[in-house]
């Protein structure tokens, strides 16, 4: 009997820490249709920053969803994949290698998702040729702008600008808003340890968990108080029997 109390106050205490932990862990959306928020991204003024990530925070803007880079400045959220880790962003100037030219990832927890070389950033006074195309967004009247390998010499008529590891150099056929601006990221709160040989990974959600420790303790100090209790009620009629049954005998004798 007392196994299978012990038992059912043990399956509440799972049912209620994991109560806890899902209404602390419901997505957010700026708009209908936007990306879902999750753990680690959390947004300004709708949830506390002591219990989310340095460096995920996102702002809810018009109809839309953004993440604003020091470097750079505010950023599209076109859709957040976190099964992959991949943070699909969109320009809202319309120009891709400006993002690639300014963008510090070293100063946020992101780095590109595709793989990335390093390509030189030239600008020239006058027009280039073939097969070399001049990125329209960042060029004017009298200059001309370039991406090239870095181990290309840098012709006379142009002064490089800077050198930078990005995924992708200038492409009329594949240069938008979006194409190369996905991020992925390390999740934050990873702890491993190693088995066998092997390493596993273990989310730990701090504000989460901080959640969850608290509704363990709180249902763990209810199971001790109501297995106290239970056993002085046990106790209380084990006295109770056993005199009855001195009663029983002294009335036999």
């Amino acid at each position: 009997m007392e196994s299978i109390f012990l038992v059912m106050i043990f399956l509440s205490s799972i049912f209620i820490a994991t109560e806890a932990y899902r209404s602390n862990s419901r997505t957010l959306q700026c708009s209908h249709g936007g990306p879902e928020i999750q753990f680690p991204f959390w947004v300004k003024f709708r949830q506390p920053h002591d219990c989310n990530s340095s460096g995920f925070e996102l702002i809810c803007t018009e109809n839309a969803t953004a993440i604003r880079f020091p470097s750079y400045g505010d950023l599209v959220v076109k859709s957040i994949l976190y099964n992959t880790r991949k943070l699909n962003l969109i320009d809202p100037k319309n120009c891709v290698h400006e993002v690639f030219l300014n963008l510090n990832l070293s100063l946020t927890p992101f780095r590109y998702y595709y793989s990335v070389r390093n390509y030189t950033y030239l600008n020239c006074s006058a027009p280039l040729s073939n097969p070399v195309t001049e990125i329209p967004c960042l060029s004017g009247v009298g200059f001309h702008v370039y991406t090239v390998k870095s181990s290309l010499p840098v012709p006379a008529s142009c002064k490089k600008i800077k050198t930078v590891a990005i995924p992708f150099s200038y492409s009329p056929y594949i240069s938008d808003n979006t194409f190369g601006l996905g991020l992925t990221w390390d999740q934050p709160g990873f702890e491993g340890f190693t088995s066998n040989g092997h390493r596993h990974i273990l989310s730990i959600d701090r504000g989460n968990s901080k959640v969850l420790s608290i509704g363990i303790i709180v249902v763990g100090l209810v199971a001790l108080v109501s297995i106290k209790i239970y056993r002085s009620r046990e106790l209380q009629k084990l006295k109770k029997d056993q005199e009855l049954e001195a009663h029983i005998l002294l009335a036999d004798s």
